[in-house]
C-alpha cells in the first residue's frame, strides 16, 4: 500500500500547485491519466476492503480534481472513469445483491456559495418544466453521517435482506450482520400501530450504519489491550464490523443505524410526497432518523443552517463531514433526474478545512519530472483536521514573496479543500525579528546546474538533461501505462536502475540484460524475464506514445497525437523548425518552441537515434496517419469541440463519427474551431464559442452535417 500512498501524495502535492481551471488540455489529460488508476485503487481500499490509506478529504480532492477536469474537457471522460462509479465492486466472499434502483453517490459543494450555485441550477431546471411554481423549491437538510451506506429490504413488514452499497449497482448481502444491530427493526412496528398505519407490501429503506465517538474510543481501547490492530476512524470501524463473516462479531460491535430515505416501495398507503414527510413516515415505522433534519423554505435558510453547523458540529457525539441537502418534493426530484453517478436534486455540502498555526522551520525545494522546482514548507508537526501535518506546499517563489512568508515564522496552515496542507500566510504579529527571508536557490539541489525561469511562467526549472532527480521521474514516466507501458518497470525499480548505474539514458532501458538484473536485491529470474519481455513489447508502441514518453515539456498525449499526424517520424519532427510546428492547429507557439528546443539538444538527438537503433518504433503507424480523402464530406478538415451531454451519442461515439467523416475533435475552443457541439449542461466552452462567434450546433445538426 505504500506505493499507493506515495503515488497519491505525489498527485495531491501536484494538485496543490495547479489551478485546474487554467490547465491546458494536454496538462489536464496528463493529470487525468494519473488520477484514474489512483481513484480506482482507493475505491477498492475504501469500499471493498474497508482499509483506506488516505483520508476522506484527500480522496475528495483527487475525485474533485478529476470531476473538474472532465467538466472542463469533456472529451477526456472515459467509460471507466471513477466519476461514473459510486464505490467498488463487492467482495467475492459475500453473495452479490443487485439493487433494484442504483444507490448513487452525491455531488459536492464546499461552501455556502457553491450550495447556492447548486440550488440555482435546480431552480432553472425546474422552472423550465413547472414555471413560476418552482421558483423557491423547499429543501430537506440532514447532517451527513460518516458511516457505511446500506439498503434494507422489508417484505410485508419483515426484514428479508440487508445489502451494502457496493459499486452502486451491486452490493454485498450482509443480512445476518444487520439483523444483529439493535437500532434496525426486524419487522416494522407499525403493523400493530394504534394509528392503523400498515406496512407496505415491499419497501427498501436506505440508511447509514455508524459508530458513535465514545463507542469508537472504547472499541479501540479494547483492541489496544488485546494487542490488536486499531481502527483508523469510526467509519473504518463500522465498515469492518458490517463485513464480518461471523455475525457474532458484528453483534459485539457498538453499531448504530440512521435511516435517510427509501428506495423502491410497493403497496404503501398514502405515500409521502417529499423527503421530509418520508423521514416522518420512516420514524413512524420504527426507524431512527436524524433528529437534526430540517425542512427549509429558501436557499438563504439552507446557507444559515450550514453556517450554524460549522460552529456546532463538534457538539455531536458522532462524526459528520457536512450536510446533505435535497430538493424536498419527489416529483421534482424525478424531473431533475441524475447526471453521471449523482442525482441533480441532492448535494453533499462539505465542511471546509480547519486552520491551525505552527512554526515554519525551513523551506526546501524538490525537482519534478520536467525539471520544475517546487518549494515545500518543513513544519513543526501540527494536527490539522485530524491529520498530523509536517510539510505543506508553498506553490512557487512568487507565492512566498507575495505573502512575505519567512523561515521561522509562525504560519497559518490549512488543508486546502480539506485535503492538501498549504501555508496560507504568516502571523506577522508573532515575529521575533529572527525570521529569515527565503530566496529560490540559484542552482538545482540535485545536480547543481543553474536554474532558469521562462517568460510568462511563475515556475523555476532545472534544464539540465543530466539532472538525476528529474531523470528518475522521467524513467517512471517513460515506462508508465500512458506512455511506453513497460510492464514491471515501476517507481521503485526506476530508482534502483538509475542509482545502480544500469540506466543513464532512456535508450539504456533497451540495453538491459538478465545478468545485471539478477544481481539486484530480490530480483528473481522470473521477474527479470517478465521485465525484459515488457521492454521488448514496448518497442512496438505507436510513435505518439513514444513522443509522449520522452517527457518533452508541454507535450501531453493529445499534443503528441497532433504532432504525429503532421510528422511521419521522430526524425522528421526533430528537423522541423518551431515556426512550422506552430502551424499545427491545437499546438501553438509555446509548445512548438518547447519541441524545437528539446531536439536542439545534442544529447536528446543522440538518444532518439539510439532508440531507433535499438529497435524502438520511431515511425508513424498506419492507424496514426491522417485519413485519406478527408475532403469528401462536409466535415472534412473541420475542427469540432464537444461540450455537455448529448441526447443519444456518447462522447466517444461522437468523436468516432466526426473522425470517420474526416473531421477533427479538439479539446478547447479557439479561433480555429469550426463548430462547437453543445449538449446538456454545456459549460464555459459554449460561452467561449459565443464570444468568438463560432457556430453552436446540437446533436441533430451534427448528425445532419456528418451525413452530408
Amino acid at each position: 500500500m505504500k506505493n499507493l500512498v506515495d503515488a497519491s501524495h505525489k498527485v495531491l502535492t501536484r494538485l496543490a500547485s495547479v489551478d485546474i481551471q487554467v490547465l491546458s488540455h494536454d496538462e489536464a489529460a496528463d493529470l487525468a491519466l494519473a488520477l484514474r488508476p489512483l481513484l480506482h485503487a482507493h475505491d477498492r481500499q475504501y469500499h471493498a476492503l474497508d482499509a483506506p490509506v488516505v483520508s476522506d478529504s484527500e480522496y475528495d480532492r483527487l475525485f474533485q480534481a478529476l470531476e473538474q477536469i472532465e467538466a472542463r474537457y469533456p472529451d477526456l471522460v472515459t467509460p471507466d472513469s471513477p466519476t461514473h462509479r459510486t464505490g467498488a465492486a463487492p467482495l467475492d466472499r459475500f453473495e452479490r445483491v443487485r439493487h433494484p434502483v442504483a444507490m448513487l453517490s452525491l455531488g459536492k459543494a464546499f461552501d455556502a456559495g457553491e450550495l447556492k450555485s447548486w440550488y440555482d441550477r435546480c431552480v432553472r431546471g425546474l422552472q423550465s418544466q413547472f414555471g413560476e411554481a418552482a421558483l423557491r423549491p423547499r429543501m430537506t437538510v440532514e447532517p451527513k453521517m460518516d458511516g457505511v451506506a446500506v439498503a434494507l429490504t422489508y417484505e410485508k413488514g419483515q426484514l428479508t435482506q440487508g445489502a451494502t452499497r457496493g459499486d452502486g449497482a451491486e452490493g454485498e448481502n450482509v443480512t445476518a450482520n444487520v439483523r444483529t444491530i439493535a437500532s434496525i427493526p426486524l419487522f416494522i412496528p407499525a403493523l400493530s400501530s394504534p394509528t392503523g398505519l400498515a406496512a407496505p407490501e415491499r419497501m427498501e429503506v436506505r440508511g447509514e450504519i455508524y459508530i458513535r465517538n465514545p463507542d469508537f474510543e472504547r472499541l479501540n481501547d479494547a483492541a489496544a489491550r488485546a494487542d490488536e490492530k486499531l481502527y483508523a476512524n469510526p467509519r473504518n470501524a463500522a465498515a469492518g464490523s458490517v463485513r464480518q463473516l461471523d455475525s457474532s462479531i458484528t453483534a459485539s460491535r457498538p453499531l448504530s443505524f440512521v435511516a435517510y430515505g427509501a428506495g423502491p416501495v410497493e403497496g404503501m398507503a398514502s405515500p409521502p410526497q417529499g423527503q421530509y414527510e418520508m423521514l416522518g413516515r420512516l420514524q413512524e415505522y420504527g426507524f431512527p432518523v436524524s433528529e437534526h433534519a430540517a425542512l427549509l423554505n429558501s436557499v438563504e435558510e439552507a446557507q444559515s443552517f450550514y453556517e450554524a453547523w460549522l460552529r456546532k458540529r463538534e457538539e455531536l457525539d458522532y462524526e459528520i463531514d457536512g450536510l446533505v441537502v435535497k430538493i424536498d418534493r419527489f416529483d421534482w426530484q424525478q424531473a431533475l433526474g441524475a447526471v453521471s453517478n449523482a442525482p441533480r436534486w441532492a448535494v453533499a455540502c462539505k465542511f471546509p478545512a480547519q486552520e491551525e498555526t505552527t512554526v515554519l522551520n525551513d523551506i526546501r525545494v524538490s525537482v519534478g519530472r520536467t525539471g520544475v522546482i517546487k518549494p515545500e514548507a518543513a513544519l513543526a508537526p501540527v494536527q490539522v483536521a485530524g491529520v498530523t501535518v509536517s510539510s505543506a506546499t508553498l506553490h512557487n517563489a512568487d507565492y512566498i514573496r507575495d505573502r512575505d512568508i519567512r523561515i521561522g515564522d509562525r504560519v497559518i496552515v490549512k488543508r486546502a479543500g480539506d485535503v492538501i496542507p498549504q501555508v496560507v500566510k504568516p502571523v506577522e504579529e508573532a515575529r521575533s525579528g529572527q525570521e529569515r527571508v527565503w530566496e529560490m536557490p540559484a542552482h538545482c539541489p540535485a545536480c547543481d546546474s543553474p536554474l532558469h525561469t521562462f517568460p510568462d511562467e511563475v515556475d523555476t526549472y532545472c534544464v539540465s538533461i543530466d539532472c538525476p532527480a528529474q531523470f528518475i521521474r522521467l524513467v517512471e514516466h517513460f515506462a508508465s501505462r500512458g506512455a511506453m507501458d513497460i510492464e514491471g518497470l515501476g517507481s521503485k525499480l526506476a530508482v534502483t536502475l538509475v542509482e545502480q548505474g544500469l540506466v543513464g539514458s532512456l535508450a539504456d532501458i533497451y540495453s538491459l540484460t538478465a545478468e545485471p538484473l539478477l544481481n539486484l536485491w530480490l530480483f528473481a529470474e522470473k521477474r527479470a524475464d517478465n521485465l525484459l519481455e515488457g521492454i521488448e513489447a514496448s518497442k512496438r508502441r505507436p510513435l505518439s506514445r513514444l513522443l509522449f514518453g520522452l517527457g518533452v515539456r508541454h507535450v501531453g498525449r493529445a499534443t503528441a497525437e497532433l504532432l504525429v499526424s503532421r510528422y511521419a517520424s521522430l526524425e522528421a519532427l526533430g528537423a522541423a523548425p518551431a515556426e512550422e510546428i506552430a502551424e499545427i492547429d491545437g499546438v501553438g507557439e509555446i509548445i512548438a518552441k518547447s519541441v524545437a528546443n528539446w531536439f536542439a539538444v545534442e544529447a536528446n538527438r543522440n538518444m532518439a537515434l539510439r532508440l531507433r537503433e535499438m529497435g524502438v518504433n520511431t515511425e508513424r503507424l498506419p492507424e496514426e496517419a491522417p485519413r485519406e480523402g478527408e475532403d469528401a464530406g462536409a466535415a472534412a478538415g473541420k475542427t469540432f469541440v464537444l461540450t455537455g451531454a448529448l441526447p443519444t451519442l456518447t462522447r466517444k461515439e461522437a468523436q468516432a463519427r466526426i473522425k470517420e467523416a474526416g473531421g477533427r475533435v479538439a479539446g478547447s475552443v479557439s479561433r480555429n474551431t469550426d463548430y462547437v457541439v453543445a449538449g446538456e449542461n454545456a459549460g464555459s466552452k459554449r460561452q467561449r464559442a459565443i464570444e468568438l462567434g463560432i457556430p453552436l450546433i446540437d446533436e441533430a445538426r451534427l448528425q445532419a452535417l456528418l451525413d452530408e
